[in-house]
């Protein structure tokens, strides 16, 4: 019986939680224009996703790209979803500062530039099969 896969949360990399904090705090910093006045974003995109938004925007996107970057927000948080990932903040709501890491997240989901940053291989144990082990040693001990 297979699990379903773990989300990996755009908020827990290195620096989103911290611009997200920000972007909280002053609505103006979610713009695309704070990219300008605050290179912090442009870093932590970098780092984490190997492109700038203006790098993601000036690459050329493969013939049928359906543009996932431009739907509405929701769809978005939706089709992340699919592709594992999480882009919503604890009460599940689509994060401020998205907008300033979409277009790089899903060049780097689909393979076409930038990368997804590391994730050790999922190492919590299968409940289903740990309860399995639990009865069996159980029984041996009858």
């Amino acid at each position: 019986m297979d699990r379903p896969p773990v989300l990996r949360r755009l908020i827990d990399l290195p620096g989103v939680a911290d611009l997200e904090y920000r972007a909280l705090l002053k609505r103006e910093f979610a713009e695309p224009e704070a990219r300008a006045e605050h290179p912090e974003i442009d870093e932590c995109s970098l780092a984490n996703l190997g492109l700038t938004a203006e790098q993601a925007e000036n690459h050329a996107r493969p013939s049928g790209w359906e543009n996932p970057e431009r739907l509405a927000i929701a769809a978005q948080v939706a089709a992340f979803e699919a592709e594992g990932w999480d882009v919503t903040d604890d009460k599940r709501r689509p994060l401020r500062v998205l907008g300033h890491f979409n277009q790089q997240l899903w060049l780097a989901i689909r393979g076409v530039a930038g990368a997804l940053p590391f994730q050790p291989e999922d190492d919590r144990p299968d409940p289903w099969g740990a309860s399995l082990a639990a009865q069996a040693s159980r029984f041996r001990k009858r």
